[in-house]
């Protein structure tokens, strides 16, 4: 499956290209386009070229775009659910789930385009404001430069192309390079829809080569980025002026008060520590309990975990497959074993079988420890005993990161305390902190990055205000 480069509405050939594997299977399953500096400085061209053509289409027209690629994917659901298992060794049964939610974020950023407006000034309000009618427009920032993460190969892309195609804006992608299979599916679909020549440009290579010439170039007039908080600091410091955009993970949180109905926290915090082997920004890593229920609780979130089917990606009943390399989980093996060092008590998991990192739970966790501390990015939770819900609201807050948090109490006060108190992006109440879907508002705080993802608020991040006023006088 060799793979080429798609730049101004065309298939370019590069002079190298690398191999890609299966993190499961470890077979081979395609070659990948390296793409050079003059290959990203094609793409950007093409690209502003276009930026005219694209801001002039209408609202209609750029929702029209975005309905063409949902009925696309919808069918091509199947298929574009096998590649993001095939290259990133999700579960087939969250590989669909996921295509179904990139159908509905792009359905939303369709509905978003016919809904951008500016809004009216009340310039006689002030005292020399008299006789002046003012309004507020919302224009694209021209090209947008989207570089992604492996994790959500489809729906996270969506959460960058949908915005910037609904704002009338042109884009560069740059796909992570375990995950571009998927990127090459959208732009196969997308050369299918009546998008201008030029206004969607694919590019694959090193984070280096074509990251920096797309952070660093005049032409881009803003880059969008998920992914580590080291690289993140590191777009922002060459960026210089143009707009910048970064979701950088966490390591949530979760508070268990007193009175909750156990089986249903049981049930929720199985899939928001598990699911996509822990793979998720909003992942759940740290849960602090009220010590009066830590046995039942670990006792009963162990046996749940027991019955998680563990294998093959492509088999529709997997839940646990492989990390999305040996490294990943061969550091996430380490991790565990240091805490455990540390003096943490291994509930279960902790090491690999079959190729596969096995889910896993640790209890009296130091706050130290790297699982606790850092983004552990893999099937790792911690479950600690706390004696009030203040200490559970300190220990979360006792983070570099702020992206979601949660609390499951039955205590209103306790609920809205917590709400107002916890320092992150998000507050989920009687739910896990990995719950989102894809219209809400979402980014962090700290660590965890800037801006919001979620259409509108996308959209507002990728046009520029403009104000007019009119003197009748």
């Amino acid at each position: 499956m060799k793979k080429n480069l798609y730049i101004d509405k065309q298939w370019v050939e590069t002079t190298d290209y690398v191999e890609l594997f299966s993190p499961y299977s470890n077979e081979k399953i395609g070659d990948i386009p390296k793409a050079s500096k003059r290959d990203v400085e094609h793409a950007i061209d093409a690209a502003a070229n276009a930026s005219e053509e694209m801001a002039n289409l209408t609202a209609y027209q750029r929702a029209e775009i975005l309905e063409q690629l949902v009925l696309l994917f919808i069918e091509h659901r199947e298929r574009a659910a096998k590649l993001i298992s095939l290259e990133s060794a999700k579960p087939l049964k969250y590989a669909l789930g996921e295509v179904d939610r990139t159908i509905e974020t792009y359905k939303f950023a369709a509905e978003e385009a016919k809904r951008l407006t500016g809004e009216m000034v009340p310039m006689d309000a002030a005292k020399g404001g008299s006789n002046r009618l003012a309004y507020t427009l919302r224009e694209p920032v021209g090209v947008v430069a989207a570089i992604t993460p492996f994790n959500f190969p489809q729906n996270l892309v969506a959460h960058k192309i949908g915005p910037a195609i609904a704002s009338g804006n042109t884009m560069v992608l740059k796909p992570a390079s375990q995950t571009p299979l998927s990127a090459f599916l959208l732009a196969e679909l997308l050369d299918q829809t009546d998008l201008p020549k030029g206004a969607f440009n694919l590019v694959t290579g090193s984070g280096k080569t074509v990251g920096d010439v797309l952070v660093e170039s005049e032409k881009v007039k803003m880059v969008t980025f998920t992914g580590s908080p080291a690289v993140g600091k590191g777009i922002r410091d060459k960026a210089g002026l143009k707009k910048v955009a970064l979701e950088l993970g966490s390591n949530s949180g979760l508070i268990i008060d007193e009175g909750v109905d156990m089986d249903t926290v049981i049930e929720k915090v199985v899939i928001g520590s598990f699911s996509n082997q822990g793979q998720v920004c909003i992942s759940l890593q740290r849960i602090y309990i009220m010590e009066s229920l830590i046995e039942e609780f670990l006792t009963r979130f162990k046996e749940a975990t027991t019955k998680l089917k563990v294998g093959d990606p492509l088999d529709p009943a997997t839940e646990i497959s492989a990390m999305i390399s040996k490294e990943e989980q061969q550091r996430a093996e380490m991790w565990v074993q240091e805490a455990v060092a540390e003096g943490a008590q291994l509930v279960i998991g902790g090491k690999v079988e079959d190729g596969v990192f096995q889910p896993t739970i640790l209890t009296q966790v130091s706050a130290d420890s790297k699982v606790s501390c850092q983004e552990v990015f893999a099937p790792v939770v911690i479950v600690n005993p706390i004696q009030s819900v203040e200490q559970g609201i300190s220990e979360i807050n006792n983070s570099d990161y702020g992206l979601q948090a949660a609390i499951f109490t039955n205590d209103i006060k306790t609920a809205f305390n917590a709400s107002k108190k916890l320092q992150v992006g998000g507050v989920l109440i009687n739910d896990i902190p990995t719950f989102r879907v894809d219209q809400m508002p979402y980014g962090g705080v700290k660590e965890s990055g800037n801006g919001k993802e979620g259409l509108k608020y996308t959209i507002e991040e990728m046009t520029e205000m403009k104000l007019v006023i009119w003197n009748q006088s």
